[in-house]
């Protein structure tokens, strides 16, 4: 508990599933995600074949009902981008063999009839030295409880390779 604060109950980490990527496979997925939890969290090391960036999509959503932001940047350069009507949210940058890359990714109020669904994903990748840190931000633009999520690597074209790791918690409390 904190000093001072009797009344503090930290959030509490439930695991529900994990995932790994085979090499043969630009996607993972969890299904029938209990709606028992205030929240949901992604642990997610990659290591990727086929090049580009790491999404996320819910219930199966292909059409441009998202939308999403970044910031990020590298020790020399500052990047920032946005979308206002796309088929996914980007979570991550370019993972590959020689440069793995951990996201941590939390969706709020998943559970929720009443609400579109936001995301947040801290990002971060070391090139031999030159790696980045970004920081992406989106929302799925749908009232409906998610209850299955996809994640994918190339705009879902890409290879998630032995090594990866997806991690998905159930958040209890605020």
């Amino acid at each position: 508990m904190l000093s001072g604060n009797p009344a503090y109950s930290p959030p509490l980490f439930e695991s529900i599933a994990t995932a790994t990527g085979n090499g043969s496979s630009g996607t993972i997925t969890f299904s029938s995600i209990p709606s028992t939890y205030q929240h949901l969290q992604i642990r997610l090391q990659v290591i990727a074949s086929g090049g580009g960036g790491e999404s996320i999509r819910f219930n199966s959503d292909t059409g441009n009902n998202y939308a999403r932001h970044s910031v990020g940047g590298n020790g020399s350069s500052v990047f920032s981008s946005g979308t206002a009507s796309t088929n996914q949210i980007f979570i991550g940058d370019d993972a590959a063999a020689t440069n793995p890359a951990t996201m941590i990714i939390d969706i709020h109020d998943y559970a929720s009839t009443t609400k579109n669904k936001t995301v947040r994903s801290r990002f971060g990748h070391d090139r031999n030295g030159a790696g980045s840190v970004y920081l992406y931000s989106g929302v799925w633009l749908n009232t409906n409880a998610v209850t299955s999520l996809s994640l994918g690597i190339g705009l879902f074209g890409g290879i998630f390779d032995t090594g990866t790791v997806a991690s998905l918690y159930g958040i209890k409390g605020a």
